[in-house]
């Protein structure tokens, strides 16, 4: 039960402050900024991983966690209970920042921008996704992120995907970093695109593992 709490506990931090920064930054008009914003999605996870990470891995994304089990670094049987877990630490803060600003018509919800087509923020999610899990995977000891490296290689890569993709995307790259916020908050809009791009993304990042590693990685 240790690293399902554990993923529980990291995810719901990781929500709690990345999408409480992005909504204390709509009902202040801004007052935390776009790069505030970014830096605490990737200050948070780089604790989170450094907490957690050699008790549940740190996944704390599904599709980070779908990519290790195809990678055949991490249990099928096991990926179920990790969603699960996920899931309830990513309601559980969202219910918070509702109850604690019900002001915000968001709650750090992700969209595309106004003009910027939904394919178009399809395939943007897609390739964060895949920056990221190339990463995750080339620094991670078999499906934990532990360490140092992985800690500051994977909240770095989180901060500058955030960085330049949040205006036009809000750089989600996690199923239920956006589907939590989206059910409390009612912005269901384009939401099938933030459930399905991450996990393609992911699974074309193992598939690439395996061209440059002669290891046999996945």
């Amino acid at each position: 039960m240790k690293k399902y709490i554990a993923e529980l506990i990291g995810t719901f931090t990781m929500i709690f402050c990345g999408c409480g920064a992005m909504t204390i930054n709509e009902i202040t008009s801004g007052s935390i900024t776009h790069v505030g914003v970014a830096m605490t999605w990737g200050l948070v996870v780089m604790a989170m991983i450094y907490a957690f990470g050699e008790i549940s891995g740190a996944h704390f994304n599904p599709a980070v966690t779908f990519g290790f089990a195809y990678a055949k670094k991490f249990p099928w049987k096991e990926v179920p209970k990790y969603f699960i877990a996920q899931a309830i630490g990513a309601f559980l803060a969202c219910f918070v920042l509702w109850f604690l600003f019900p002001e915000s018509e968001t709650l750090g919800s992700t969209f595309p921008a106004d003009g910027f087509a939904p394919y178009k923020a399809f395939i943007f999610e897609l390739l964060l996704t895949f920056f990221l899990m190339v990463v995750i995977i080339n620094v991670s000891t078999g499906s934990k992120e532990i360490g140092t490296m992985a800690a500051i290689a994977v909240g770095s890569v989180i901060l500058l995907e955030a960085m330049f993709a949040g205006p036009m995307t809000k750089a989600s790259m996690n199923p239920i970093r956006s589907l939590a916020p989206a059910i409390v908050s009612g912005n269901l809009q384009h939401l099938w695109l933030y459930l399905t791009a991450p996990f393609i993304g992911a699974f074309l990042a193992v598939m690439s593992c395996s061209l440059v590693k002669d290891d046999n990685c996945c």
